[in-house]
């Protein structure tokens, strides 16, 4: 998904170039999503309507339903919202905004004296003829990207999204050259930046607990987009140190402190699930006889403070899946056939 915002002072022609860039961009077969920002109140439902009605009445989100859809929300929510929540409704390729010029996206400008560090193109939107407006949908193809928090490009050696957001503005840097990010995290409605390895352990760790569900009793034929929403509780989230040890093959798999946090946290936040009685010190988790990945038919042990755990079907699927995951998301060069896991304090 690549943003662009297009600002501008009063009366500049702002909403006319808007339309012009989205029916450009449209017509060269993208899909397209826009946002209005405006100072003022911005009703989308006449009064006296059903929906008005629900709104009057103190509902803060009304959703209304026919041959289109519409959400109507109290609060003013931060752009950055709204922009990873257009990622649940779609696969947007392009996001055009019309206004918020204090945020961080590639402007195009109406008006000289809104011009700031973020933009890439002065236009005068009264003048910009067919041929223009071309030009311009070939800029914005080059220089839109991402949320600045979910941009990450590692094989550049940084991993900084302004300062990567900045190099694609200045078309020094191409978003076909960033990470492949395989999975977006929102905490508390703030976007949470993933880089290529830890947005894939997610979608792989998350696959893997999936794999284990009779997805076809809900009428699920094929695994495509996944929504995980955890509920606003208050969740306490250890954070003790751990060591990791992985074993693959009977070989000593080397692993970063980095990877090493993420495998620690992730076997201890999986076993502490499992409601095993009282502190947890050390665990051991053997997986063997690994086909083809596929654990399936595996055998799985498991071990707390050195005392094998009695765990039920269900659960020895999941656990044998999510960790399969987690080690195959660290790109082993062969077969995995056996796992050997080992965390503690």
């Amino acid at each position: 998904m690549k943003i662009v915002s297009i600002v501008g002072k009063k009366n500049t022609g702002k909403t006319s170039l808007t339309v012009k860039v989205i029916e450009e961009l449209t017509k060269r077969g993208h899909n397209v999503a826009s946002i209005k920002h405006s100072h003022h109140s911005i009703e989308m439902d006449k009064e006296n309507t059903d929906t008005w009605k629900h709104k009057q009445a103190g509902a803060n989100l009304v959703v209304g339903v026919g041959s289109t859809t519409f959400f109507n929300v109290k609060k003013e929510h931060d752009l950055n919202r709204i922009l990873y929540m257009l990622k649940h409704f779609d696969d947007f390729d392009f996001v055009v905004i019309e206004g918020y010029k204090n945020y961080n996206y590639p402007k195009i400008i109406t008006s000289p004296d809104v011009r700031d560090e973020y933009t890439i193109k002065e236009v005068d939107s009264f003048t910009i003829d067919e041929k223009g407006v071309e030009e311009l949908a070939d800029l914005i193809e080059d220089r839109g990207h991402d949320i600045v928090d979910t941009l990450f490009a590692n094989n550049c050696g940084y991993n900084n999204g302004e300062s990567i957001a900045r190099d694609i503005r200045k078309g020094e840097l191409s978003s076909e050259d960033l990470d492949s990010i395989q999975s977006y995290l929102s905490i508390n409605g703030k976007v949470v930046g993933l880089n290529r390895f830890v947005s894939d352990y997610l979608k792989q760790s998350v696959l893997g607990v999936i794999s284990t569900l009779n997805l076809k009793d809900y009428g699920v034929e094929d695994v495509g987009k996944v929504e995980l929403v955890i509920p606003d509780e208050p969740t306490p989230i250890e954070t003790g140190e751990r060591n990791a040890t992985v074993l693959v093959n009977d070989k000593d798999l080397e692993i970063n402190q980095f990877t090493n946090n993420i495998i620690s946290n992730s076997i201890t936040a999986m076993v502490s699930s499992l409601k095993t009685e009282g502190n947890i010190n050390t665990i051991d988790i053997e997986i063997d006889g690994i086909e083809d990945e596929n654990v399936m038919n595996a055998y799985i042990s498991l071990k707390t403070n050195g005392k094998s755990v009695d765990i039920n079907k269900f659960s020895r699927g999941i656990l044998k899946e999510t960790v399969f995951a987690i080690v195959n998301s660290l790109k082993i060069d062969e077969k995995i056939k056996n796992i050997k896991i080992k965390v503690e304090e």
